[in-house]
Order: C-alpha cells, then structure tokens, then sequence
C-alpha cells in the first residue's frame, strides 16, 4: 500500500485547524501512530478521513476527532497508568501508549482482545496490557488509575470506576439514556467527591456489562 504518512499528516493538521485541538502531544501520537493497520483492509483507504469506520464484531473505530477530543481531556503528561475500556480495534490504545507511561486496556470481545495482543507486540507497545474480560467492573488489580477512558456509552458512569479513579485523576466516558446518543463526560475526583463536566454530544456503540448496558439493543 502507498505510504500513509501524507493523508495521516493531512488528519493532525484538520484535528489543529478545524476543531482546534491543541495539545500537541497527542497531535504527535495521532502522526505517529498508523490508523490504517487498524481498519479492516478493504477500507484502509478511508482510514485518515475524518468518520468512524465499522470493525469485525459489529464495532467501530471512533473518528479521529473524538479520539483526540477524548485523549486531549484526559490531560495527560506521560506519568500516568491509565484505564481504557472497550479498546476495539486498538487503534486509541495505541495512541495513549505514547503518551502515558502505563495502558490497561480491556475488551469484552474475546476476538478483538486476541486481535488487540498481536497488535501490541507488533508494533512494541512494551507499556500495554490487555485483557478480555468486562471493562465496567474495572481492573481491581492494578487501581487506582490516574486517568480511564470509556469507548463505549453507557447509561450512567459505573461505580467501579470511580472507585478505582485516582484522586484528581479524570475519566471521560460517553453517557446517555439511550444506545445510540450521549454526551462526553468527564469526571474529576475531588478529596471531597467527583466532578462532572458535559463535553458535549457524542455516538458510540453501547457499553456491555455487569455495570452498564445487559446487551445492545436490536436495532
């Protein structure tokens, strides 16, 4: 395939310019990781254009934008251990690996989680570890996190997972009262309790779990 390097050059500079993301640490990661490895090949193609994209298992790999958007809240500065839950295709673990200093990344789907630990070692992502299991209970193991990001949108934000936020550390997760329409959330954990902020609207594939969604709904 041509080299992607353009097109991806291309995506950075529309994530600056049109929606005015600014942290230029995460406009790096997003040049420098290959979004097409990450897109079923029929489509790599498309892979810098500015939508989401479906995936095996009825998924999707979110737009640039809200991959930005989501990793630019989060206010990372290299020091962290984050959460992410519902890694997908993996294409946003990649991008927080290189700007944080540990990713724990989980995915309910046991054909993506496979799929997502081939391609943590392929392209050396030492500081990754995936586990397929149900990401609204958490990762007990390894809590607190200074940061968990939330691919997914569930109804309300799961008790585990503010149990297992960091003081002053900060979740972004998609919330809303049906499958297919939310809001970005982040939350901050106070000394004195949790604050909310609403980010704006948002669509994702809903989040599954013990803590969340029981099933999708048909559509």
């Amino acid at each position: 395939m041509a080299d992607q390097s353009i097109p991806r050059q291309r995506m950075v500079e529309h994530l600056r310019s049109h929606y005015g993301i600014k942290n230029e640490r995460v406009l790096d990661a997003m040049n420098r990781v290959p979004r097409h490895l990450f897109v079923p090949e029929a489509l790599r193609s498309q892979a810098y254009k500015d939508n989401a994209l479906p995936i095996s298992s009825g998924q999707t790999i979110s737009q640039p934008y809200i991959v930005a958007r989501m990793t630019e809240l989060l206010e990372l500065n290299g020091s962290e251990r984050v959460l992410e839950i519902g890694a997908g295709s993996g294409y946003q673990t990649a991008v927080l690996s290189l700007i944080a200093r540990r990713v724990y990344s989980i995915e309910r789907i046991e054909g993506l989680a496979a799929e997502l630990k081939e391609k943590v070692v392929s392209l050396g992502l030492r500081n990754v570890s995936v586990r397929c299991d149900d990401g609204t209970s958490g990762w007990k193991f390894y809590a607190p996190f200074d940061a968990i990001l939330v691919a997914a949108g569930g109804p309300e934000i799961p008790e585990p997972l503010l149990e297992q936020l960091e003081v002053n550390g900060r979740l972004v997760i998609p919330i809303g009262k049906t499958q297919t329409s939310q809001a970005l959330v982040r939350v901050i954990r106070t000394e004195n309790g949790f604050i909310e902020e609403n980010c704006g609207p948002c669509a994702f594939v809903p989040l599954i779990g013990k803590h969340a969604w029981k099933e999708a709904a048909n559509n």
